[in-house]
C-alpha cells in the first residue's frame, strides 16, 4: 500500500536528518513558515522546510487519510543544495525514492 510505503520513508527521512544533525531545535519564524517561495528558499535552509513543512504536511495528509499527492520533485533541490556533500548522498536516496513512489501512476 502507498500509504504504507510513503510512512516509512518519512519514518526513514526525519531519521537521517537527525543521524546528520540537520534537525533543528528552534521553529522557523512564522514569516518563514509562511513563505510562497519553492521550498520557502527565501527565508529557510532546505533542511529545515523538509522538517517544519514537508514531512508535516505529508503526515497530516497519511493521518487524515487525505490523498497524497501524485506528482513530487523533491530529490532536484536535495541535489542541487547539497550537490558537493557525498554525506548526504543517502538523504537524496531517500528524496528520490519517495518522488518516485509518489509520482507513479495509479
Amino acid at each position: 500500500m502507498i500509504e504504507i510505503e510513503t510512512r516509512k520513508m518519512l519514518v526513514a527521512l526525519e531519521a537521517e536528518l537527525a543521524n546528520q544533525g540537520l534537525l533543528s531545535q528552534q521553529l522557523p519564524s512564522a514569516e518563514a513558515l509562511a513563505s510562497t517561495a519553492p521550498f520557502a528558499c527565501d527565508l529557510m535552509p532546505f533542511e529545515q522546510w523538509l522538517q517544519f513543512i514537508f514531512l508535516p504536511k505529508l503526515h497530516y495528509l497519511l493521518d487524515e487519510q487525505m490523498s497524497l499527492p501524485n506528482k513530487i520533485a523533491v530529490a532536484p533541490m536535495a541535489q542541487h543544495v547539497w550537490a558537493e556533500g557525498a554525506k548526504h548522498q543517502h538523504l537524496i536516496r531517500i528524496l528520490t525514492d519517495l518522488d518516485a513512489l509518489l509520482s507513479q501512476p495509479e
